[in-house]
């Protein structure tokens, strides 16, 4: 977390506050260290030792309710779930958006998540990403899979396929923060947040391929923006992917299927960390949902050379 913003900080360490609340309390002089009140923008290294001398609010924040939403568990014992998140599932309420997400499906599952924060959703997914995603049942584990996420001992492993060929794998080391001028968007920026990214090929085709991807850091729309940035966008990605043509002599059917697309084609295909209770290390692995698929075996039949038989 070394020469990060206290703002950012805070509010990945306080998931439980929004971050207008935080930045409320440090705008009042009530975050500090040794005695200094500190800037939003002021950036502290790791080890720091910061106070927060917050008074409660005086307006609580809307309650997220408990909602009976069917959730599909790869695992659940009494430490933590793994849950295989669908397309179109927000994982947690934001402005304009208090139900039917991932957080209200929980407390429907188990109303004791409730003393957790965000029901014990450590980390995320955006809504039209599918896949693995682990979830905390108490306190400890809480702690303990948020330690691992600072440490970056939690492995993650996504699935995209993206425009164009891939000729290698490769790494891609760039900083990244809120565009300057559009703020759902995240971009490539010098005074970025440190972003590592590794991919490696799986298949390519005539126009398109299907990678791999690790994560080191988990960045705000990483793996979209850092693909984007080096030209090999992920198809169906409504904010990055830009015009996405369809190859020359490809059947209409597979025309149809990527006109169609209309979420980025990113899975999270597994996750392994180490479990907070026994320590043991545990990976759990999530298939690619039926549109996912559907898009490989067109691409796949297309390269070789079956496409106008569809």
């Amino acid at each position: 977390m070394g020469g990060e913003r206290i703002d950012r900080v805070l509010a990945r360490l306080l998931p439980q506050h929004s971050r207008t609340r935080i930045k409320s309390w440090i705008d009042a002089g009530a975050v500090r260290i040794g005695g200094k009140a500190l800037r939003p923008s002021e950036r502290v290294d790791a080890g720091m030792r910061v106070s927060v001398a917050a008074e409660p609010a005086t307006v609580p924040e809307s309650p997220v309710l408990p909602e009976a939403i069917a959730l599909d568990l790869i695992h659940e014992d009494r430490d933590c779930l793994v849950v295989n998140k669908p397309v179109g599932l927000v994982v947690h309420p934001g402005a304009g958006n208090r139900e039917h997400t991932l957080q209200n499906a929980l407390l429907g599952l188990d109303e004791s998540l409730a003393r957790l924060p965000r029901a014990g959703i450590v980390h995320r997914l955006d809504k039209d990403t599918s896949g693995v995603l682990v979830v905390a049942r108490t306190p400890e584990a809480f702690t303990a899979l948020s330690r691992q996420l600072l440490a970056r001992t939690v492995s993650r492993e996504y699935q995209a396929v993206t425009s164009g060929v891939m000729t290698a794998g490769g790494t891609i080391d760039l900083p990244l923060g809120r565009h300057r001028s559009d703020r759902l968007r995240q971009a490539v920026r010098s005074d970025g947040r440190p972003a590592l990214t590794h991919y490696r090929v799986l298949e390519r085709f005539r126009a398109h391929t299907h990678v791999a991807v690790k994560l080191e850091t988990g960045r705000t729309h990483q793996i979209r923006v850092h693909l984007s940035h080096v030209h090999h966008p992920i198809v169906g990605d409504p904010l990055y992917g830009g015009r996405q043509g369809v190859p020359r002599g490809a059947s209409p059917a597979l025309a149809a299927l990527l006109r169609g697309f209309r979420r980025q084609a990113l899975h999270a295909a597994s996750l392994a960390f180490d479990h907070p209770r026994t320590g043991k290390r545990k990976t759990f692995a999530s298939p690619v949902p039926a549109d996912f698929a559907a898009l490989l075996a067109a691409l796949g039949a297309d390269a070789r050379g079956l496409g106008s038989a569809a």
